[in-house]
């Protein structure tokens, strides 16, 4: 069958670009005219811009570096401080580099990527930054003077592609990126790795590793901890299956475990995170490890063949291994029970690990631990945030209790407000949790305008956290708000994940309707006020929601969605991602089309009002999925409201300005939709 609105994937023909700004200029344009609309961007972007932020450091030599944006510099401030400085109430920061007057000098829109400083070189002084042109995942890399605080004349520079470079000395750099006809995979990310000395040819610079067109992804890096320098090279063949190989004179050394699980190297250590159960050896007898174990093993003594792992971590029906950061000489653990964090932390002593606990850390919320400089120190940056109380930042030395550093502010009063963990069944029987936000005394006869937000993809969990922009916009005007851990996240490890993939897409959806229909079930709310909001793979979600179950929902935002399943592979990055969804040209298609969006609009049905919004930039999941569906609603008689970003990438927005523009749009769209509380 053909497509009628095929021509929306040209991203930037004069006559789709016609059709964004018809677009823009309706609906969008209506809500961005009313009364409390402009009061609420303002709002927003006042919580977007606060200098009293946390600004998160990266230590660097002898400095703590930060990006930074705010209502003076808004493409922002790459800047630095000391660490006596920035445990001030007023950190004075030193600027390395204005991106502001960056793009005014260059005339670019530059958007930051981040920096990859050359370490324990002298004074640090080497840095490759990578810049995007507003906001997409191209991006070009340049050679910076961090003394000099200037590009390097005649220095490394990547032309525009996906992909990346890294330092291996102050002249030599591994590189992997766009260098010309059959260097790129068919996802559009590099193909080939290569070793790039200063002064040479890029194109001429020779290949480490090359890896096949079907492959997602191919890198190669450099570990410079003293005393263990190594080169790695890792072939990315899909979304969750890798090889890791170590280079060494030219020749490659695999490292032999399943291509599904993922590995770390520290120091004499081996990590390795099991996606599926594996029997190490794979002799009779041999201890099976379940999904989502978290294994260690000194590196050479698995290269001689040794397979005597120790268990770091192995799941039970209510744990999950959110992630382990290494610092110089302990290995602490972050686990979810029931999506609440727990952290351990495991110390190597005469070839095994002694277990502690981590002191000091709430049993309550979300906690985030991060080295402050794994190669050297065992301090660690502790984050905790929930959904009502303003994020710390804390700094600890790996088994004392942490130290407050800093405190975001109270972007929006949480006094009559409480959180509840809830469970329900979905469709098959599976116990679901998710978070619920209200008011302490709300009426239970249905009348609470309820937001429910969800994922459901890529084995990524959603924890509660603090944002001021809901909180502001949504919370203190009355709203209630759900966050939905479905089935396609990582809530429960890999086996929660792999619940939903492919053919089994359904139970995601399945257990986001049992959500909705739970909320409505306890009185909190009803159809009419209860509104979804998901974005990416969420926007999948949330599209999937307005066509499979319109009865649930008074009013559906997508935002960056994939919706048009048929040509998403063909799309961009989408090949990426097929072994997340399935192959629509092949047999998959069978199950795909049944949760195809832009395939299951039904002239005849009706459904709820619904918001679509993407960006023109966004170089990962094409425009044209917001796009054509819009279109195809809007032919089939629907209620939609399409805005489409001129710049921004994936993430929808460049600038805080931007983000606060689209993020307002949102909630006046469900404020005005979902009625008032």
């Amino acid at each position: 069958m053909s497509d009628p609105f095929a021509w929306l994937e040209d991203v930037d023909s004069d006559e789709a670009l016609a059709w964004v700004r018809e677009r823009n200029g309706e609906r969008a344009a209506e809500l961005a005219a009313g009364a409390g609309f402009a009061a609420l961007q303002e709002r927003i972007l006042g919580i977007l811009d606060s200098r009293d932020k946390i600004p998160s450091v990266s230590k660097i030599g002898e400095h703590y570096y930060n990006f930074w944006r705010d209502e003076d510099h808004e493409r922002g401030l790459w800047r630095r401080t000391s660490p006596e400085s920035y445990a001030s109430e007023d950190p004075d920061w030193e600027v390395v580099l204005d991106l502001d007057e960056l793009g005014r000098v260059e005339g670019e829109n530059w958007v930051w990527h981040g920096a990859s400083v050359l370490r324990g070189a002298g004074e640090y002084r080497l840095a490759l930054v990578s810049l995007s042109r507003g906001g997409s995942d191209a991006d070009v890399t340049r050679e910076f003077d961090l003394v000099a605080k200037d590009w390097v004349e005649g220095g490394f520079h990547r032309p525009e592609s996906k992909g990346g470079m890294g330092w291996i000395d102050a002249d030599t750099a591994f590189v992997y990126t766009d260098t010309g006809p059959g260097s790129m995979t068919s996802s559009g990310y590099p193909r080939l790795a290569r070793r790039w000395t200063r002064g040479t040819d890029l194109a001429a610079a020779p290949i480490v590793y090359e890896g096949t067109p079907e492959d997602m992804y191919v890198a190669a890096l450099h570990d410079s901890t003293p005393g263990f320098e190594r080169d790695l090279v890792v072939r990315t063949i899909d979304f969750y299956s890798s090889e890791a190989f170590l280079l060494a004179d030219g020749r490659l050394t695999k490292i032999d475990v399943p291509d599904s699980a993922e590995i770390d190297l520290h120091r004499e250590w081996l990590t390795v995170e099991l996606r599926e159960e594996w029997a190490p050896g794979g002799e009779a007898g041999a201890p099976v490890h379940a999904a989502g174990s978290l294994l260690a093993i000194p590196h050479e003594d698995f290269l001689a063949g040794a397979r005597d792992f120790r268990v770091i971590f192995a799941p039970t029906p209510a744990t999950s291994l959110v992630g382990a950061a290494w610092t110089r000489s302990h290995l602490v653990v972050n686990v979810l029970e029931d999506v609440k964090t727990r952290l351990h932390v495991w110390t190597p002593t005469g070839g095994a690990f002694v277990r502690g606990e981590f002191p000091g850390v709430p049993d309550v919320g979300t906690v985030g631990v991060r080295p402050v400089d794994e190669k050297f120190s065992d301090d660690v940056w502790v984050v905790t945030t929930d959904f009502l109380t303003p994020t710390t930042l804390q700094l600890a030395t790996v088994g004392g209790a942490p130290s407050p550093l800093k405190s975001q502010p109270r972007f929006f009063d949480a006094s009559d407000l409480v959180t509840t963990q809830r469970f329900t069944r979905s469709a098959d029987g599976t116990r679901v949790p998710y978070f619920l936000i209200h008011r302490r005394e709300v009426p239970l006869d249905g009348s609470t305008p309820t937001l429910l937000y969800g994922y459901g993809g890529f084995e990524i969990s959603l924890t509660p956290s603090y944002s001021g922009v809901l909180g502001a916009a949504w919370l203190e005007r009355g709203g209630a708000y759900a966050l939905a851990n479905i089935r396609g996240g990582g809530e429960y490890g890999p086996t929660w994940h792999q619940g939903a993939l492919r053919e089994n897409r359904h139970r995601a959806y399945e257990d986001f309707a049992a959500v909705a229909r739970d909320l409505v079930a306890s009185g909190l709310t009803s159809r009419e006020h209860l509104g979804i909001q998901g974005g990416s793979n969420g926007g999948l979600l949330t599209g999937n929601m307005l066509t499979g179950y319109p009865e649930l929902f008074g009013a559906v935002v997508i935002q960056v969605p994939l919706l048009d399943m048929k040509r998403y592979s063909h799309l961009l990055a989408g090949a990426s991602w097929i072994a997340e969804y399935g192959d629509p040209d092949t047999d998959d298609w069978e199950f795909m089309e049944s949760f195809s969006p832009y395939h299951q609009i039904d002239p005849e049905r009706a459904y709820p009002p619904v918001l679509l919004t993407t960006s023109t930039r966004d170089d990962r999941v094409h425009p044209a999925h917001a796009r054509k569906f819009a279109a195809a609603l809007a032919a089939a008689g629907q209620d939609v409201t399409y805005f489409e970003n001129v710049e921004g990438g994936h993430g929808g927005a460049a600038t805080n300005a931007q983000a606060a523009h689209m993020a307002a749009l949102a909630y006046e769209f469900l404020a005005t939709r979902l009625g008032p509380a």
